[in-house]
């Protein structure tokens, strides 16, 4: 693009965000705890998702020293439910280096350097928190600038991601950088859809080659899908006296350590079914269950289980599908 069509998209861009932005909590700060957290939050999660989570979150951590001092436990129990774990355990012990620093870091290198965070989190926190010129690739500008240049690689390639990078620092305003790339993100969420993008709203209308050319469905090129398997899992709910039979992942599971879910039939073999109370599908990557919540009893439970009381319930990062299998069963 040549440099006066760079600056119209730009001003057009930012007149359109101006009065089409929404009105979401983490856009009322510019304090950077509050913006890489909403930037954690908001990875592989939707915003009117991570809203509420956002808003308990600052509740309870208030500040990244509180974010610090609390246990791991207390920080799962809370994000219980927005699935994708590992990003609170990395967002706690970056919070722990914050603290230990005595500062947040406010250049770019330095928030890189923090656990778990990526160039796409380390550059929205620069430009938004410290206006610093560092352009945002998300999923949805990713999908945006794919349309806007009738980009032609897939998008997952490395090779791809590089170009549609070096569009969005080309792009990027200097001058208002956090808002610019918070107005990319806002058009790839809300105009430029992955199904039916919503053209004849977007003001980026008359610079995108893939409007112009009618190719705005064939864009982005996706990588095929790799096929589902299915399978199934009875979990089983065992009850005594107000508590429910629960047992605790291994340090060592990959996505869930440490968070708690109702045993399965397979490690109870001397469990004894009662009855079906229902079923529900779950899908976790390239796996679809079918999970079957039975009512079960127990002569002793084993080690490594534990009753945990229904009033203590909310203490505990219980796993999504086993808040699922307790919504089955009325808990």
């Amino acid at each position: 693009m040549e440099s006066s069509e760079i600056r119209r998209l730009r001003r057009a861009l930012l007149a359109w965000y101006a009065v089409a932005r929404r009105d979401l909590p983490w856009r009322r700060t510019s304090e950077p705890y509050r913006i890489w957290l909403s930037e954690v939050m908001l990875q592989q999660t939707r915003a009117a998702a991570a809203a509420p989570y956002y808003q308990r979150f600052l509740e309870r951590f208030p500040n990244v020293e509180a974010l610090a001092a609390a246990p791991e436990q207390d920080v799962l129990a809370l994000w219980a439910g927005l699935g994708y774990y590992t990003r609170a355990r990395l967002l706690h012990r970056a919070a722990q280096q914050v603290a230990s620093l005595g500062r947040f870091p406010d250049d770019y290198d330095s928030i890189r350097a923090l656990p778990g965070v990526g160039d796409y989190t380390a550059a929205a926190v620069a430009s938004i928190a410290f206006a610093q010129p560092h352009a945002v690739l998300d999923g949805n500008v990713a999908r945006l600038l794919s349309r806007l240049t009738a980009e032609s690689g897939i998008i997952s390639l490395p090779a791809t991601r590089a170009r549609l990078q070096a569009t969005a620092s080309l792009l990027l305003d200097p001058k208002a950088p956090g808002a610019f790339n918070q107005a990319m993100m806002e058009l790839g969420a809300t105009v430029c859809l992955p199904r039916v993008p919503l053209c004849n709203s977007c003001p980026l209308q008359a610079s995108c080659s893939a409007y112009q050319t009618g190719r705005q469905a064939e864009l982005p090129v996706k990588a095929p899908r790799k096929p589902f398997h299915s399978a199934l899992r009875e979990l089983l709910l065992i009850r005594r006296r107000g508590a429910i039979l629960f047992r605790q992942l291994s340090p060592s599971s990959p996505r869930l350590a440490g968070f708690w879910e109702l045993p399965e039939r397979a490690s109870l073999p001397d469990a004894l079914r009662l009855r079906l109370l229902g079923s529900f599908p779950h899908t976790i990557v390239q796996t679809r269950y079918e999970c079957q919540v039975w009512e079960a009893t127990l002569p002793s439970a084993p080690a490594g289980l534990r009753w945990i009381d229904l009033r203590r319930f909310s203490e505990f990062p219980v796993s999504t599908i086993s808040k699922k299998a307790l919504k089955i069963a009325g808990i």
